[in-house]
């Protein structure tokens, strides 16, 4: 009889034992504030070797010092300085296994109509391609790895439309994002990587900090958010850390939805 070639998740069958990351490079992309920031902390606190990639240099600093990790400053805009991002974690942390593409932004406030151009280009670059382009990059070192996870960040503004926040080339590369997993997903699951995505809800951020900061915009959100709280960064970790450990390791493929209820009205 031929052995198996299945592999078995690590640890013990406790069930903490699968979210351990022990020994394992991470990479994670907007990792200066917010989701970023707090992914990082929680793959770091499961014992990976996390570098931490953003343009504020400063603030990645303080970060990596904080997780003893490796700071990676690039702009995410330039694909040059994206192209630099793998090669220089893998020379000095080693091939990485786990990418979380939490960078991201809204370049444009205008109706669908009037979004400038540029505005769109740069929200598909920064939002989509990036998340391809570091894909592609990890992706030799996963296959000799034997395993590897990538978690795509997106949002429910690439499920449903947001009455009242035009953001179209934003919805669009976030709705890019869950096709490009699939995809990935399906090409790469023979080499044990797995690809998926988070869509996050309302929570409070640089980018949606003007809508928590009124009480017409944070009575619109309890109005809308079945939940009784508001959503914090740390709500999608959890999600985030099943999905890149070997908890999650039958899992691609797939959207994972945090919103504290929204699209489920």
């Amino acid at each position: 009889m031929a052995a198996s070639t299945e592999q078995r998740p690590a640890g013990d069958g406790l069930p903490g034992a699968g979210f351990r990351l022990d020994g394992r490079v991470a990479v994670v992309t907007g990792a200066s504030s917010g989701l970023g920031a707090a992914v990082a902390r929680a793959l770091a606190g499961a014992g990976a070797r996390v570098a931490v990639v953003a343009r504020r240099e400063d603030r990645l600093a303080t970060l990596a010092k904080e997780i003893d990790g490796l700071a990676v400053g690039a702009d995410l805009l330039v694909p040059e300085q994206v192209d630099a991002v793998v090669p220089r974690v893998a020379a000095e942390l080693g091939g990485p296994e786990i990418l979380v593409n939490a960078a991201g932004n809204v370049f444009s406030e205008d109706r669908a109509e009037d979004e400038p151009a540029d505005a769109v280009a740069s929200t598909l670059a920064l939002n989509l391609v990036a998340p391809f382009r570091l894909s592609q990059q990890v992706f030799g070192h996963m296959r000799a790895a034997g395993r590897g996870a990538i978690t795509n960040v997106s949002s429910i503004s690439g499920r449903v439309g947001i009455p009242g926040i035009p953001q179209a080339s934003y919805a669009a590369s976030k709705a890019g994002l869950s096709g490009l997993t699939a995809e990935l997903a399906v090409q790469w699951a023979r080499h044990r990587i797995r690809v998926n995505t988070v869509a996050p809800g309302f929570f409070r951020s640089e980018i949606t900090e003007s809508l928590y900061a009124t009480e017409r915009g944070q009575t619109w959100l309890r109005r809308n958010t079945p939940l009784p709280d508001d959503g914090i960064a740390q709500d999608m970790v959890g999600a985030v850390l099943w999905l890149v450990s070997d908890a999650g390791r039958y899992v691609t493929g797939q959207t994972i939805v945090v919103d504290g209820g929204w699209t489920a009205r």
